[in-house]
């Protein structure tokens, strides 16, 4: 598998454009490296010829001192060139990880379905590791170096041509082969990457569900799978290492091949009385200067057997595409929306259907309670209104009749803004209390905020905060009781004022007082907005305008709270009469 230099390239130019000012600044620096490595050895030439011929010390002392500050302000340049670098490949590669994560964001749910939150970290931060090298030193560090290779040669053929001559054959023989090396041990890189990724993504799994791990005493497989997975990427680790290994074993002997022939051919030349002895060590520095850059050439192929590795991986993200496509040919219309599904099907796998011919109207400003067993379909139907898939026959719309607007005409911005929803799992942020309201809105007033959280009766709470809006959340909350939470997320819906407001259960694990003063946010919630409430129990939709029961995928009944209710042959009468207002549709 060879290395397309040019694929690659591109990709590391559109990240370092931005920092082309940087670039340069490396550039020089490196460049002024070279030459100071140029010069050094002549000084030292210098000084050993004069030591030889001449009691004279004032010329040694200048020659010394003379190296000394070149040899100070090449360490500097070193040092200074690796900061600069360095700074380069961290500032190009964060973009490129963000880049990425806005992608990963954009893929419809099929792919975060397949894909664990471990995996994701090693795809968006493990693989692009290994590119921040290849981005911030390969160009130029190759570059450079094969210049310092071709000054070193000019400088060597003052000195003796046919010396130069010999070098300049053994450098092309040795850049070939170690050319010939460099894509060996890509593909075991990569697979060591794909390790990695399937054992951050095996701990992020296991880790969230420690509990339950313990509670079915299930803590010996896991340990089991958490070896055998370390030990696969051991494996892998150490092939990629053995085949790199290659490289340096090739840049051993050719190094010591280089210093064999300038010791050689220096011996000579001095026996014969054709150059001086300061023109010996001369030699013997340029060899091995020539073998310095060849080595780093060799450091930096392997470097580039990681990034390719990572930079392979990098792209097969990037070719996946969203199944969902945003187009803005009509706009949502503000106010309560009616919601239309017009004969809908839907599946996952495009084999097992979860929506079967769903057809139902909901005006605007009415409040449709959906009730079903569980995998009846109810979740899904709220994941098409928020477009999180599109059906797989019919259209969801949104709007007033007959200005109906199709969800695949709108952007996924305008809809999501347009749509509310508040579930019984809080996602709360280690944040500020008003960040986590505002999803890092600074546009939002304070005083705006404010007056939201005293009409839900939250103004007690946030005075007991040592810092008010300031206050920093505990990670997922923590520090928020369930009732609090839910207050927080009826908050957030209250904010962003959408057309259509979901409730997933949003009381099912409070206390009935705290449930109360939920209630009491839910009937303010509702108010001229249409709403869709997700029940699992009856009580839950004493509220509602219309019920829908659903059923294997399919509309059970349908029809107005009123009408149902007072109709024995209905299923919800039945449901009723079997169960009260507290039955549970497990």
């Amino acid at each position: 598998m060879d290395i397309p230099i040019q694929r690659y390239g591109g990709l590391m130019f559109q990240y370092l454009k931005p920092l082309r000012g940087k670039v340069i600044l490396l550039a020089l620096l490196i460049f002024t490296t070279i030459g100071l490595q140029l010069v050094n050895p002549q000084i030292i030439r210098y000084f050993i010829d004069t030591a030889a011929t001449t009691h004279a010390s004032n010329p040694l002392l200048k020659a010394a001192l003379i190296f000394l500050a070149a040899a100070l302000a090449l360490q500097l340049l070193g040092v200074a060139a690796t900061y600069v670098g360095e700074d380069i490949g961290w500032r190009s590669t964060n973009q490129l990880r963000a880049d990425l994560a806005l992608h990963c964001l954009k893929l419809d749910m099929s792919f975060h379905n397949n894909t664990t939150p471990g995996e994701m970290i090693e795809r968006i931060d493990g693989d692009v590791a290994d590119i921040a090298i290849f981005f911030a030193q390969f160009v130029i560090r190759i570059l450079g170096n094969l210049l310092l290779i071709l000054g070193v040669l000019v400088a060597l053929a003052f000195v003796d041509w046919r010396i130069s001559l010999v070098m300049a054959v053994f450098t092309a023989v040795s850049l070939v082969w170690l050319s010939h090396l460099r894509h060996i041990a890509i593909p075991a890189w990569r697979e060591s990457r794909e390790a990695h990724a399937e054992l951050y993504g095996f701990l992020e799994e296991h880790l969230a569900g420690t509990e339950d791990t313990r509670a079915s005493g299930a803590v010996a497989y896991v340990m089991n799978r958490l070896y055998g997975l370390n030990r696969t990427r051991l494996d892998k680790e150490v092939k990629g290492a053995q085949k790199t290994i290659r490289i340096v074993m090739s840049w051993v002997g050719l190094d010591t091949a280089g210093d064999i022939i300038a010791i050689l051919g220096g011996t000579l030349l001095y026996t014969h009385g054709l150059i001086t002895l300061g023109t010996v060590y001369l030699l013997v520095a340029y060899t091995a200067a020539i073998f310095r850059p060849l080595r780093e050439i060799s450091d930096q192929i392997e470097n580039l057997q990681k990034a390719g590795a990572g930079i392979d991986r990098v792209e097969q993200l990037y070719t996946l595409k969203s199944k969902l496509v945003e187009t803005a040919v009509s706009t949502i219309p503000p106010g309560p929306l009616a919601v239309d599904f017009n004969h809908v099907t839907f599946s996952y796998n495009h084999n097992d259907l979860i929506l079967d011919d769903v057809d139902f109207r909901l005006e605007p400003g009415q409040v449709l309670g959906l009730l079903g067993r569980t995998g009846s379909g109810k979740t899904t139907i709220t994941r098409l209104l928020f477009r999180l898939y599109d059906p797989t026959h019919g259209h969801v719309c949104l709007g007033n009749s007959p200005a109906w607007v199709n969800l695949r005409h709108v952007t996924l911005r305008d809809l999501r803004h347009r749509i509310g929803i508040v579930t019984q799992d809080v996602q709360l942020f280690r944040a500020s209390v008003r960040d986590n309201l505002t999803f890092f809105d600074n546009t939002i007033p304070d005083e705006r905020i404010l007056a939201v959280l005293a009409d839900l009766g939250l103004g007690t709470w946030l005075d007991t905060l040592p810092d008010g809006l300031n206050t920093e959340l505990e990670t997922e909350g923590t520090s928020l009781s369930a009732g609090e939470a839910q207050l927080l997320a009826f908050t957030r819906v209250f904010l962003k004022d959408p057309g259509l407001v979901i409730l997933d259960e949003a009381s099912s694990r409070l206390d009935p007082a705290t449930e109360q003063l939920i209630e009491r946010a839910v009937d303010r919630l509702l108010h001229g907005r249409t709403g869709i409430i997700v029940a699992h129990r009856l009580k839950t939709v004493t509220r509602a305008d219309k019920i829908m029961i659903l059923e294997h995928g399919r509309v059970r009944e349908f029809g107005k709270y009123t009408d149902l209710t007072n109709d024995p042959a209905s299923r919800f009468a039945q449901l009723l009469q079997a169960g009260g207002l507290e039955k549970v549709l497990a």
